[in-house]
């Protein structure tokens, strides 16, 4: 199960502190309802506690956890995942250690669900898009890649106002009037790329956490470079 936090955790190593170890607990215990109906056949109705869930997990701060993650107290990602199912006579009692790992260890240490990247495309009009055709040509990108405005003139004009938006379909090529009179292209250094996060960062923080260990192998090759000189 992933957990929310912040990135204030050290790897694991061999001692488990309270900078590099979460404590949870799980203490649940399944009963009868004594105001189930008589009739009843749903376990949930039936029992008390039948179905244990990660919602039922408890944080137990250790060290000074309590004030480090004030602003962003663990807790799972899904409340919903079901653990066991249980009868009447059956409990749980256990407590559990999570610990931060790093993704080349085990995929399961990966914050990170789908990373990518793609070029910023540019699309360039060469000629005048004639009044007529203004709409079909907007109707040829993705919406809100094209703008039509009316000039000092009272004319419809298309403007390209949000490339970043065009998946690149390359339909307006299709059309014999456009396919002269429009340039498709991308920018070779403008790079957009796109996370997506397993629950247990936000996409923002992960970006930032790339670059830090980017930054971190660059000074390290700067170093050995200098070493060697």
């Amino acid at each position: 199960f992933e957990f929310r936090t912040n990135t204030d955790m050290d790897k694991w190593e061999d001692n488990t502190t309270d900078l590099n170890t979460i404590e949870l607990e799980l203490k649940v215990k399944c009963s009868r309802n004594p105001h189930a109906a008589k009739d009843a056949t749903d376990p949930e109705e039936l029992y008390k506690n039948s179905r244990v869930l990660t919602e039922q997990m408890t944080w137990k701060p250790i060290g000074n956890q309590a004030d480090r993650f004030s602003a962003c107290p663990i807790r799972p990602v899904h409340s919903d995942i079901l653990i066991a199912k249980m009868r009447p006579g059956q409990e749980i009692d256990v407590r559990l250690h999570a610990v931060k790992g790093l993704g080349r260890d085990h995929a399961k240490f990966s914050p990170v669900a789908t990373a990518s990247y793609r070029l910023m495309p540019e699309i360039t009009i060469t000629s005048p898009i004639p009044e007529e055709s203004v709409e079909k040509f907007a109707k040829c990108f993705s919406e809100g890649v094209v703008s039509i405005e009316v000039d000092e003139t009272g004319r419809k004009v298309a403007k390209i106002v949000r490339p970043r938006l065009d998946t690149c379909s390359r339909e307006v090529l299709r059309h014999d009037e456009f396919k002269d009179i429009v340039k498709l292209s991308r920018i070779r250094d403008h790079f957009i790329f796109s996370i997506e996060s397993t629950g247990a960062l936000r996409p923002a923080d992960l970006m930032r956490e790339a670059i830090k260990l980017m930054m971190s192998k660059c000074q390290s090759v700067l170093s050995s470079e200098v070493l060697h000189r």
